[in-house]
């Protein structure tokens, strides 16, 4: 599996320079993430979102209003790839929500949010 990473800067030592990378949401991975959030921005659930590309994790932040802390955290670890999971859902707390391999999958948990009772 290729993990999409964007060179920053250049660290310099050694013989050469090389560029510390970071973790990034590949455009398909975007897709289905953004897709989500549009349900939930029509439901009016979410309203502001933020992306955090780091060297070990990208972030997703879903947030209900501006300047609160985020409601949800839709995370990217790599070296978790073979273990647990590449893709965690973080609830506002910090727990862990779900974990998995497949992003559609890990973000049915947040799916179960719009499901509403009709009345």
């Amino acid at each position: 599996m290729n993990i999409p990473t964007i060179p920053t800067r250049t660290i310099s030592g050694g013989s050469a320079d090389r560029p510390v990378e970071q973790v990034a949401f590949h455009r398909t991975e975007l897709s289905v993430i953004l897709s989500l959030y549009g349900r939930m921005v029509a439901a009016g659930e979410w309203r502001d979102y933020g992306i955090s590309c780091l060297r070990e994790v990208a972030v997703f932040a879903v947030f209900r209003r501006t300047a609160e802390i985020p409601l949800y955290r839709i995370e990217k670890r790599p070296k978790l790839r073979m273990k647990q999971g590449l893709y965690a859902v973080v609830g506002p707390g910090g727990q862990v929500l779900k974990r998995g391999h497949d992003l559609k999958s890990v973000l049915g948990v947040l799916e179960r949010k719009l499901i509403r009772a009709v009345e």
